[in-house]
């Protein structure tokens, strides 16, 4: 949505918007990468930025001279369109812009970010919007806090999310919060024309931008974060949506003051206050990654879910979802989505097996033993399945070899019993006859020829009769070494790189596998809340 501001304040919608064009943020310049080691830190705010550098996300198809030349500050929808309450929200901060409010910068967190009030002179209160930049994320290179030095597409602050693309899950999680049930501010990705944000001088850039790509959210009053309040403050029904969100997203950075307390006003009632969660650029991670889930060992998420919460979670479609995903943003990659589905289906049926919030998210945390780090029970069941699938693979490939090898197995032993009988003679039996050839048997090959020169490749790859499915004998997959974290990747399992019907199948392994895992987590917790009882402090 692009909007033109008339004399009066209005707005109305451009009759032609210009037609945009996503780009990849994983396809960079390298060159652009080896510039980056020049940067030093800085936290000034300038208003040189040059136009390659500050419009990562989109190259326009329209006339881009009429948009630079055009002084006038606007903002256009990007993704998010079809999200309740962006028009209205998008509508309120043109308005703004036009009656020449300047963005006010947040001096708290590690990112750009900035305040949109509603007009240009008031009280405190007149707060309407927070936007991020997507150049000035934690370590981009417009950074304005001192953390630049990479670039878009790059890994940024948590490996699984790389730079730039924490506005794309800003939009996710409020896509997701069907209904506002975890109460997630309305958001969108929008491109904001002839603003002054932040630029690094330092990377040579001399131009102001003709617009950047940022993450827009309504601002929400609060009185103050969960940081200054015990959890005790809060009602178990906030806690619960907000941990059931989390686990659908894979919320790698929930911590106490990304959760806002309304309804506070200094009633120190306990489960009185109310959590409004907020920035979720650390959500929907490219691969498996250690959560962190603040709320995690608070009593309320011990409490067993709601008759409508555990409804709510029913309700839930993870395949749908995805592509709502898909649809309403196509950049986002397929292995996030991926991720999504995972804990989707994990939190479905953990619910309906009767688990709290707190065990689910203990199932879904990283241990730490004796310095080391291990896997999650999520994680080795993904290791598991992977393993599963592996040795599927494995073996419709040797049934497929098997006809194959049986059509030319006499020709091959032919071949090699006349070679034979040309170079050896004494080969031939007393009445002149070939020796016998090898015979088929019951044993060892599974009804295959006998020859050494199998069992000789057998013995290298250090396979056992009878450790695959139907008998077949499967080496060893590689992926049961991820059961120990590997320091390099950080990965248990890749999803970006399985297909669509290897994907299919690894669903199919993976849900036969939670029954199990779930059962044994109901188990430990009987037994700690046992022992918890027996105990005197």
């Amino acid at each position: 949505m692009a909007a033109i501001i008339d004399r009066n304040h209005g707005f109305k919608s451009l009759a032609q918007l210009p037609r945009c064009r996503l780009q990849s943020y994983s396809h960079f310049d390298p060159s652009m990468h080896d510039s980056t080691h020049n940067i030093t830190h800085t936290s000034n705010v300038t208003t040189t930025l040059h136009k390659s550098y500050s419009t990562p996300c989109l190259s326009l198809a329209t006339n881009a001279k009429q948009e630079v030349e055009s002084p006038n500050p606007r903002i256009e929808i990007v993704s998010g369109q079809k999200a309740p309450k962006v028009h209205d929200l998008v509508a309120e901060v043109a308005i703004a812009l036009a009656s020449g409010v300047k963005p006010t910068p947040v001096p708290s967190g590690l990112g750009g970010a900035y305040y949109m009030q509603s007009r240009k002179e008031g009280n405190s209160n007149n707060t309407i919007a927070v936007v991020k930049p997507a150049d000035e994320e934690p370590l981009a290179f417009n950074n304005p806090k001192g953390f630049a030095g990479r670039m878009l597409g790059q890994p940024g602050m948590k490996r699984s999310i790389r730079v730039g693309e924490t506005g794309l899950r800003e939009l996710a999680a409020y896509l997701l919060d069907h209904g506002g049930f975890a109460g997630v501010p309305p958001s969108a990705l929008v491109k904001i024309c002839h603003v002054t944000f932040n630029v690094n001088v330092n990377m040579g850039l001399t131009s102001n931008p003709p617009f950047k790509i940022t993450s827009i959210q309504r601002y929400v009053e609060h009185e103050t974060d969960a940081g200054d309040l015990g959890p005790s403050r809060f009602s178990v029904c906030s806690v619960h949506r907000i941990g059931i969100l989390d686990i659908r997203l894979l919320n790698l950075d929930r911590h106490a003051g990304n959760m806002l307390v309304k309804n506070f006003n200094g009633n120190h009632v306990a489960g009185k206050a109310e959590l409004v969660p907020i920035d979720h650029g650390f959500c929907l991670p490219e691969s498996l990654d250690d959560p962190y889930f603040e709320w995690l060992h608070w009593p309320q998420s011990s409490i067993p879910f709601s008759e409508l919460e555990a409804d709510y979670i029913s309700s839930l479609d993870p395949f749908k979802d995805a592509e709502l995903l898909r649809t309403e943003l196509p950049s986002i990659r397929e292995c996030s989505v991926r991720v999504f589905i995972l804990c989707t289906i994990f939190l479905k049926r953990a619910t309906a097996a009767g688990l709290s919030l707190a065990d689910i998210g203990e199932m879904m945390t990283r241990d730490f033993i004796g310095g080391e780090e291990s896997w999650s029970i999520l994680e080795n069941i993904c290791v598991n399945a992977k393993a599963n699938l592996d040795m599927e693979i494995l073996s419709n490939g040797s049934d497929e070899n098997k006809e194959f090898d049986e059509m030319f197995a006499f020709d091959k032993v032919f071949e090699d019993s006349l070679n034979q009988d040309q170079d050896d003679v004494s080969t031939l039996s007393a009445d002149g006859k070939p020796t016998k050839m090898m015979r088929y048997s019951s044993e060892g090959a599974r009804g295959k020829l006998i020859d050494p020169r199998l069992t000789r490749l057998v013995q290298e790859s250090g396979i056992k009769d009878g450790c695959g499915p139907a008998g077949i004998s499967i080496p060893r997959s590689a992926s049961f070494a991820a059961h120990s974290k590997n320091p390099d990747t950080g990965v248990c399992v890749s999803f970006e790189e399985m297909k669509e019907d290897e994907w299919s199948s690894f669903l199919e392994y993976y849900e036969e596998l939670l029954p199990e895992a779930f059962l044994q987590k109901q188990s430990t917790s009987m037994l700690k809340q046992r022992l918890g009882y027996s105990c005197e402090f």
